[in-house]
This record gives structure tokens, sequence and C-alpha cells, in this order.
């Protein structure tokens, strides 16, 4: 009987629905030949399709390529002294940044990601190789560690070593970008150098085939020093290498200092 209604009801027209409630305003009132018209009408708001419910998407985390760095960690030039060559590359490790030496006083600084916690490094090497959307081949101590790794990737947008790569001669490591900015300002590579992939392409194009590096020590004094700063988001525009790096004492740190500088 329910469908006979239905049916019914969707023959109405427009004419035969305006006799109705004409009819309707006679014998009951205008309160019941507005309730005629909200029933006849009821059908079409019944057989409205349901709107789909649809999940809103959830806020970028700071793994995008969209998430901004903190100030610090900007791309900037600062004043920096050192008896360093313009052109030298210096790894500031526990203040996670690196110095392109400018002269003349002056330095551009970067923010980069470092070694993690047992693998980090110290030394003086030199820019062997550079290299555009480099393929990546994890070295096989890494492979070791993590057998799940592919043995290459091709370069790309999404491989690990980001836009470009300088590559340290005598060494597994390189300075390199990254697709995952948020990792920038912290200890969480296998050595590596990392950038963002804008900063990395800058340094890129300022760097020279031969042009010297210099990885400072992770001493437990710097670190801390680092440390405090950067929870109170002091960025030092003054650095003097031997204040900052060199311990109160004469130590193996100290003598293993006089080598690099």
């Amino acid at each position: 009987m329910s469908k006979n209604v239905s049916s019914s009801r969707k023959i109405i027209t427009a004419g035969s629905l305006a006799t109705l409630i004409a009819a309707a305003t006679l014998v009951s009132g205008p309160v019941q030949a507005q309730s005629l018209f909200s029933f006849l009408a009821q059908p079409q708001q019944m057989q409205a399709a349901p709107q789909p419910q649809v999940e809103q998407a959830l806020p970028a985390d700071d793994e995008s390529e969209d998430a901004p760095l903190p100030a610090r960690l900007k791309r900037q030039v600062v004043d920096y002294r050192t008896a360093e060559a313009p052109g030298t590359i210096i790894v500031d490790t526990p203040h996670t940044y690196l110095y392109l030496v400018l002269g003349n006083g002056k330095a551009m600084r970067y923010g980069i990601g470092v070694g993690r916690e047992g693998f980090t490094w110290s030394g003086v090497r030199q820019v062997a190789r550079k290299a555009e959307w480099p393929d990546w081949y994890p070295p096989a101590a890494m492979i070791k560690r993590q057998p799940y790794l592919p043995r290459v990737t091709l370069g790309g947008p999404g491989n690990p070593l980001g836009a470009r790569a300088m590559y340290i001669g005598g060494t597994e490591y390189r300075i390199h970008g990254t697709n995952a900015p948020s990792t920038i300002g912290k200890q969480v590579s296998s050595g590596c150098i990392r950038l963002t992939n804008e900063d990395v392409t800058d340094l890129y194009s300022r760097v020279q085939v031969g042009a010297k590096v210099i990885v400072l020590p992770q001493t437990i004094e710097a670190k801390a020093k680092a440390r405090m700063q950067q929870a109170q988001q002091i960025a030092p525009q003054q650095v003097s290498m031997t204040q900052s790096y060199a311990p109160a004492s004469e130590s193996p740190a100290v003598r293993a200092w006089s080598t690099i500088r």
C-alpha cells in the first residue's frame, strides 16, 4: 500500500497541487492546507541522495617539505673569525651548523643535521667530487645494520641524498640534501651532514672540488653549551673556534684540535 501511495504522490502535477491546496483551504483552513503542502513535499526530501562523509585531511606534520625551519637554522651570513681561507667548509657538529668561510670575518651559515650518538666523527678532509641528484648506494656497514635497505636508489626527489651531494674524500660520508627538513638541527644520520635541498643547492654552487672540509669534534663541553644555547634560542653570531671547542685544561682533545685547526 505504501508503494501505491508513493507512486500517487510522484504523479501530482503543479496544477493538481495548486487545486488540492485551494480545496484544503476552503474545507479546513490555511493551517491544514499548509500541513498538506508539507506532506506532499516530504517525498522529495526523503528521496534526496545522502551526502557522503568526507574525512578532513590531517595537517602536515614536521616531515613536510613545507615545514619552516627555526630562525637559527636558516641560511644567513654571520660574523665568523677564523684563519681558514675563503671556500673552506667548517662543520660545527655540536651546534648543528655548517659554515662556509667567505673571508673578511664573515661566513655563510647553514643549519644541518649531523650524526646520531655513536656516529659522529671529526677530522680534516676535502671535497672529492660533487653530484646533482645523485644515486644512493648504502655503505656495507649500513646494510649490515639495516639489511632491508635497497642496494641502490636512483637519484630523484625520493632519494635520501636529496638534490645535491658533496663527497668527502677518504670517507663514506657526504654533505647532502634531505627530503625531511624536520631532521635539520638534530642528530639523526649515520655520519653524513645533511642540509635542506634548497640550502645544499646553494652550498653546492659555492663550493669547489678540492675544498677543505673541517669537521669539529662533538666534545662534551661543546655539546652541553650547544644544548643550553638551543634551549634559550640563542644563536651565537661571533664564534671563536678556540673558545668554542677547546677544554680549559690540556687534554687529548686539545692536542687533537691543534692538528685540525
